[in-house]
Formats: C-alpha cells, structure tokens, sequence
C-alpha cells in the first residue's frame, strides 16, 4: 500500500508538465546527440588524415570544431611536430585558451624533435606544473644534442626521478663514451626495469666492451629479469663481437625455448654472430628457419658471406632475395656491393646499380658510396666519378671514397680537382683525404706535391696529427722517387714510432733501386718488430736477386724454411659468368684453347722484339728456364683466359694478389697491342689500364 502510493505520487510528479511539448523534448535530445556524433566523427577524421601525414585537411576540419578540447589542441600540436611543421605546432599553442601539463610536455617533446633546444629550454622554463616526463623531455632533448653537462645538471636538479630518467641518463653517458659514469648509475639505480638492463648491455657492448656486457646479462639472469627480444638482440651481438661461440650457443637455446627465435633482429643478429665465429652453415640453418619476407634477415646472410670471403654464395644470396620480391635496403647494396668490390665483376656491380636506381637509392649517398668503391675497385673510375656526381648529399665519406679512388688509378690530378671542390664546398678534410691525396702523389710521382701536402698537414688551418698511414705514404713517395736518403730520416724522425708498413715502403724502395745496405738495414728492423714478416723476407731476397746476389739469396731461402715461413703465392683470377676462375704462377694451362693462346701470343711479342727482363726471374737458373718461368706467371695465364672467353673487343679486367713485375707489366703493354683491346690489371696497390701498347702508369709504379 505504501509502495502504491509513493509510486503514484513519483509518477504525477513526472507527469505534472503540461506547458512543455514532449516534440521539443525529443528534438533538444536529438540535436545534442547529433552534435555530440558530429564532434567525434571530426576527430576521428582529424586523426586519420594526421595518422596519413594530410595535415592541412586535419587543421581544415579543426578548424570547424566550436572550441576544441584541450586534447584535440595536443594532438593537432603532435602531428605537426612529427612531420617537422614546429612554427606551425607553435603558433597553434599560442592560440590555445588552456592548457595542461600534456599540452606543455607535448609541445617541449615536439621542440626537442625538430632539434630546437633553445625553444624548448623556453618553454620549460615557462611551464607554470612540471611532471617527471617534462623533466625527462628535457633530459632527452640535451643528450640529442649532444649537451651532456647540461644533462648531467638537469638530471641532478630532477624533483623526481623515474626509471625513465635514469634510463635516459645511462643512455646518455654510454653514446658519448662515457661507460664508467653510466656504470656508476645503472648501480645507484634504485630501480631497474628490462629497459635499464638492455640499454647498459648494448652501450657496454657498443663500447668495445662485449665481455662486460655479457657478465651483464648473467647478472640480470640471477636477479629473475625477464629478457625481451631487444635484449637478446644486444646479447648476440656481444657474443658476436667478442667471438664468443659457447655463451651465444647456449643463448640460442634459450631464444628457441622463449619462443623470441622468428623476432626479425633476433634472427639476424643470430646470422650475424655465426658468421663472426666463421660458422656460415649455421648461418644458413638460422636462416633456414625463419619466415624469409623480411629484408634484415636476408642481409645479415649476405654480409655473412661476405664477411668470411665466399663473395660469390654472397652474390648468390642478392639474386634469390630478389626473386623472393624482397627488396634490398641500403646495408643490403653495402655488403653486395662490397663482394662485387672483392670479386672484381663489374658485371654484378652494374647489375646492382641498376636495381638501386629502380628503387630511388640511386643518388642515396649510403649507397652512393658504395657504389664509388666498387667502381674504382672494379677497375672503372670514369663512372665511379660519375656516381659521385649524382650523390645528392655528399658525406666526408663520399669525398673521400672518389680521392682514394683516384689514386688507385693513378688519375692524382683527378684527385686533386675533387679536393678543390671539396674545399669549395667548405668540407673539412680528414685524415683519410689527406691519405687518399698522399697516395695519389705516391702513384703519380707528384714529389714536390707531395712534400708541400704532407707538411701542410701540419700547419695549415686544418690541422691534422700525422698517423702511421701518411709516414707510410711520404716514405713511398721518396722512395719511389729515389730520394732514399730522405726517406730513412723520415723514418728516424717521426713523432710516432714506425711499424712494419713504413720500413717495408723503404725496403719496397731499396729493391727497386738496388739499395742493398739500405734494404738490409730496413730488413733488420722489419724483423725486430716481426721476425717471421713474410713480406720481408721475400723483399729482401727480391732485392739480393736483382743485385745477383744468389749465395745470400740462398741463406735467406734456407732460413724462411726453418722458420717456417711460407712465401704467397701469385695468383690472378678474372670473373666470367658470375665465377671466379682462378690462376697461380707456374701452373700449366689444362685448355688446349689457354696454350695455343699463350703460344700465339708468344710469337707475336717476339715479332714486336720482346726480349725477356731476366731480373723479374728471381731464381738462380739458366736464362732458358727463367724464361719459361715468366711466361707462367699468373697474370699471363688470366689474360689468356679471358681472351679466348670473352667477346672480341671488350675490356679485359684481371686481379692479381701481389704487384706485378716488370717483365709482365712489358708483356701485357705490348698483348694490348697485338689483340687491340684494352686489359685492366689490379694489383694489390693500384691499376695499370694498358691501351694500344701503353699503360695508364706511364712505367712509374
């Protein structure tokens, strides 16, 4: 009864409005609901078109909606800091009728990443409430720019500190070298999440201090931190580089039994680490298991080939992923391009110029580069300098990756006109300019040029120390010259102490200019820093020989064997059909087609008065065998080779693993000659384009 009545009075009270009409109920109800539908599918459209980079549509429909929300404020503000619009994202927080500490941290955050520190210091200064993610903010944007003092005091000044801030922090002290200090804070830590663990390991192993970093993680292990797969990434990669094949097997273990095995760096960093333990067919396998669309994962097995010198199953790789429809990145053109680099095909490198500019990276200056190398190692330095042309940001790298080209093809003036421009272009020089220039000098028999650069050096406006490689580059360039002398004194004199590379310029000199008290002098203090220097041993005996000296010849043949040190082999090889065919001295052709070419040439040269240099024989026999002895060398036999193998008239192009001696630099002047086409020989120093009987070298190398 009492429920009736109170349910009856509740219900006149609801009913007692007659002078309101229940269609205007209905139509305000209606209209507040449309508006508040209309409202959010504006928002909706405003964070498609920003989430699509449209951001002029995204402001047009802001622009409509009757007094934003704070928040639509913020996400207008991040969309124009993403894509790099910050006088845009400003001017819209100027307008802003409130704000909060989103807002604020948003707009610091959106300063950092367009790299304007000084609008953000404002701001922050500005900042009526900070939170602990505007102090990191801060924190970041001063290590981003490479301010770590500042950093430092800002962190110490933190109200508050997150996990976040230490982070930042620790991150900071590593990527600028500083490992002790970030050692000393990861341990001050009070509290370290997965992140601060990962990030000490990868700064630690990034250091050059994989060993550390690995008793890390074991650390970590015993404090039951959970890995993810950023960590395992950094992981392998420190057993990577500390050769650490035990440890990194057992962690490949636990990727498997964690299941983080199809993680697309894991897998890659797992490729990579057994290719640096020179385990390639489990390089394979590890490739073999994971689903093959991802374009890291097909680079880290070509750079393992590459890396372990099988260039062609390199090469082999670049073709398969290409008929998988994966496309190649930048790291992928860079170890392709350097196998095509190592092999000497031209064909190959060619074939990838083609397919990076397809795919827009033709004037990528990562690539560029790479391409610049391979053209100049592949024996072409006309397009070489051609690439570098077309690079549209030229990099220090890429200035001097067409330098030292050069001057592997004798082209120094070439070398010097680029440095012009260099300077032009108001890009300082480095330490590998000036090596690229000295070498360029060295080749061409630029002296005095070389004299003036390498004091230069020294005291010009850009000062650059003197390290082993120019003592090395000046001492070649007296030698060369014949100034032998100078170059000891060079020697005797040099700020830093001389290693092997430099005394065995001197020697290489003494050889070619009969010096022997010199050339045993600079012997002796080759064998001081390495008593088994193959390199020295060889020179020297080359040296006894062209003097005629076979007794010591023979002492120092005596002694190499009871050292048991081995003289490399010559050998040469060319590239045909995407294999690499290989030569040594001394070997007889199997191809009938070899040996009558051979023969046919013989004859021929004899025709032109050829007469064999008996000094490149290095041997103690008749003239007869030393003859026969020559006309073996592997040189002779690669270019047989490839004429009876290649199209009448192409370019020959021939690597050889030592320097070539004189009679076979004679022999070949004169084979391009006979067979009217152009041989491109590389030796381990530099290349000889012999053309109609003359060579590139002018007879000086």
């Amino acid at each position: 009864m009492m429920r009736g009545a109170i349910f009856q009075r509740f219900s006149l009270r609801t009913f007692s409005f007659p002078c309101v009409d229940s269609h205007v109920v209905h139509g305000n109800r209606y209209r507040g609901f449309s508006a508040a539908t209309e409202l959010r599918n504006r928002e909706v459209l405003i964070c498609n078109h920003l989430s699509n980079r449209r951001l002029d549509e995204a402001r047009e429909i802001f622009n409509k909606v009757p007094s934003p929300h704070v928040s639509l404020y913020t996400k207008m503000i991040s969309g124009y800091t993403r894509n790099n619009r910050l006088v845009d994202a400003l001017n819209l927080f100027d307008a802003m009728p409130v704000r909060d500490v989103v807002s604020w941290n948003s707009m610091i955050s959106g300063c950092v990443e367009c790299g304007d520190m000084d609008t953000a210091v404002k701001l922050f200064d500005e900042m009526p409430e900070r939170s602990v993610v505007s102090w990191t903010a801060m924190l970041n944007g001063f290590l981003r720019s490479g301010k770590v003092e500042q950093a430092e005091g800002l962190f110490n000044q933190m109200p508050v500190k997150d996990t976040a801030a230490w982070n930042a922090m620790v991150h900071g002290y590593l990527q600028f070298g500083r490992v002790d200090d970030a050692l000393e804070l990861f341990e001050q830590m009070p509290r370290k999440n997965v992140i601060s663990w990962t990030t000490m390991i990868c700064g630690l192993d990034q250091n050059e201090r994989s060993r550390e970093a690995l008793v890390l993680f074991e650390k970590m292990l015993s404090c039951c931190i959970k890995a993810t797969s950023r960590t395992f990434t950094c992981v392998i990669t420190a057993c990577a580089n500390a050769l650490a094949f035990h440890m990194g097997t057992q962690v490949h273990g636990f990727i498997i039994k964690l299941g983080f095995l199809y993680e697309e760096y894991v897998s890659a960093s797992l490729i990579t680490f057994y290719a640096n333990c020179k385990r390639t067919e489990d390089s394979r396998k590890v490739f073999g298991e994971k689903v093959r669309d991802q374009v890291s994962v097909w680079t880290a097995l070509l750079s393992s080939y590459s890396l372990n010198k099988k260039h062609e199953d390199a090469l082999s790789v670049f073709s398969e992923m290409l008929r998988n429809n994966v496309l190649p990145n930048q790291s992928t053109f860079a170890s392709g391009l350097n196998s095509c680099s190592a092999l000497g095909t031209l064909d190959w490198g060619k074939e990838m110029h083609g397919v990076a500019v397809k795919l827009g990276l033709g004037t990528d200056a990562f690539v560029g580069n790479s391409l610049v190398v391979m053209y100049s190692d592949c024996g072409n330095a006309n397009d070489a300098v051609s690439v570098f042309s077309e690079i549209s940001k030229k990099s220090i790298v890429s200035w001097n990756s067409i330098i030292v080209g050069c001057a592997q093809h004798g082209r120094g003036k070439w070398a010097f006109v680029i440095y012009g421009q260099m300077i032009r272009c108001n890009k300082e020089p480095d330490e590998i300019t000036f090596t690229g220039l000295l070498s360029a000098c060295s080749h061409c028999g630029f002296l005095e040029k070389g004299r003036k650069l390498f004091d230069y050096m020294s005291r010009g406006p850009n000062h650059i120390d003197r390290k082993i490689q120019h003592y090395t580059c000046m001492v070649d360039i007296l030698g060369r010259s014949g100034e032998l002398k100078e170059a000891e004194e060079l020697i005797e004199s040099m700020l830093v102490k001389p290693n092997e590379m430099v005394w065995l310029a001197l020697l290489s000199a003494c050889r070619m200019h009969s010096d022997v008290d010199r050339a045993e002098k600079a012997a002796a203090a080759i064998f001081k820093l390495d008593s088994k220097s193959s390199a020295g041993y060889v020179l020297l005996s080359n040296t006894y020989a062209s003097a005629g000296r076979w007794s010591n010849v023979s002492k120092l043949r005596i002694k190499m064997k009871q050292k048991g040190i081995m003289k490399k082999p010559g050998s040469s090889w060319v590239v045909f059909k995407g294999k690499k065919y290989e030569f040594f001295s001394g070997d007889r052709p199997e191809s009938l087609r070899i040996y009558e070419k051979l023969e046919f040439l013989k004859e021929k040269l004899k025709e032109l008065g050829y007469v064999p240099d008996y000094r490149s024989a290095l041997h103690d026999v008749e003239n007869e065998q030393k003859e026969e002895m020559l006309w073996y060398h592997s040189e002779r036999l690669a270019i047989a080779f490839a004429l009876v193998n290649t199209v009448e008239g192409s370019t020959v192009t021939v690597m050889k693993n030592l320097r070539v001696c004189e009679d076979c630099h004679a022999v070949i002047k004169l084979i391009s000659k006979v067979v009217g086409r152009e041989i491109v020989l590389r030796d381990p120093t530099r290349f000889h384009h012999f053309k109609n009987g003359e060579c590139s070298c002018r007879d000086y190398w």
